[in-house]
């Protein structure tokens, strides 16, 4: 697609008031891209669970960003800085980093850092679904728990338990984790066991039926890393499963604020940690796709215009994957 034949406007997403959840849908100019950034003709976009409350939770004036939300996005870029790695035509996938505006919108902006090609075996809306979700889980295995990024071995003889395993990052922290050869114990609703299950995980409990602390009276029960993916009740009852040397991670909150006033934790590395946005990251789950058989976590797909019940949709709890907006490009 040539910039020649750009429209003057698209239709965007708002949050107009940072104290609600609404938004609202308008038609507004194309965004102008810096001279490191790219311009992206937006295919899909997912909402993640909870981003909707972020202004509310972590206000902050961020010079230039606008109030469209939706952070996990898959494109086709328009335009390319002349040092790019990638050129218009390429077809990327992002998280897009939330210092600067989202990409629940017709067209988006992003340096090259937080973009890579996609994967060309899954879906559009299929590739909308990894971004958030596959960088925090690679973080969080990777760099902050420090185990290596190879397959079979990298993990090899750690014992990793994760909870909210059928969600979002839960779904591929569990992926990671088995690829890496990980011994994989998962936390999730009996109704998602079997999904987790074809996942690759080794074990899986029940967390609605299953007394963790009983569970973990035995040694042998423990493991070596926790992550936790949901935080309240399931990251206290995490510190049961941690060995006394171990390290428990959340992507929640802060893991002490969540340790049962009984557990003395003393000797546990713990810590919570965000995501960053780097493309690196998606670049190594692209390369690996078909051979590992990676599987996305998609729930449901609307029409832009059906936002509203994308919203509701998400909000049901009862969603059994992402959420995505598609964007109507034919």
């Amino acid at each position: 697609m040539a910039t020649t034949t750009l429209p003057k406007t698209m239709r965007a997403l708002f949050q107009p008031d940072p104290q609600s959840t609404k938004l609202i849908l308008a038609t507004v100019p194309l965004p102008i891209p810096s001279a490191s950034d790219h311009l992206i003709r937006v295919h899909t976009a997912a909402i993640t669970n909870g981003e909707l409350l972020w202004p509310k939770n972590f206000a902050m004036e961020i010079p230039g960003k606008e109030t469209t939300p939706l952070y996990d996005m898959a494109g086709t870029i328009i335009t390319a800085p002349a040092d790019s790695p990638f050129k218009p035509g390429d077809e990327v996938y992002s998280r897009t980093s939330y210092m600067h505006t989202g990409s629940g919108r017709e067209y988006t902006v992003a340096p090259a850092v937080e973009l890579a090609l996609r994967p060309k075996s899954i879906s559009w809306a299929e590739a909308a679904t990894v971004g958030m979700s596959a960088e925090t889980a690679y973080q969080a295995l990777f760099t902050q728990a420090g185990l290596k990024p190879v397959a079979g071995t990298g993990a090899k003889g750690t014992r990793i338990y994760i909870t909210a395993a059928s969600g979002g990052v839960g779904t591929w922290v569990v992926q990671l984790a088995k690829w890496a050869g990980a011994e994989v114990v998962a936390s999730c609703s009996a109704d998602s066991i079997e999904r987790v299950k074809a996942l690759g995980a080794d074990e899986i409990l029940d967390y609605r039926s299953v007394d963790m602390k009983a569970w973990a009276s035995d040694p042998s029960k423990k493991a070596d890393l926790v992550i936790d993916c949901i935080g309240r009740k399931s990251l206290a009852d995490a510190w049961y499963v941690v060995k006394p040397s171990g390290t428990l991670i959340s992507i929640f909150q802060p893991p002490e604020q969540q340790k049962p006033a009984e557990v003395n934790g003393e000797g546990v590395k713990n810590f919570f940690f965000i995501q960053e946005a780097l493309g690196e990251n998606l670049k190594f789950v692209t390369d690996l796709w078909d051979e590992a058989g990676f599987v996305a976590s998609l729930d449901s797909v609307f029409p832009l215009e059906r936002f509203e019940d994308a919203v509701e949709r998400l909000e049901s709890g009862k969603t059994k994957g992402k959420v995505v907006l598609d964007m109507g490009v034919q």
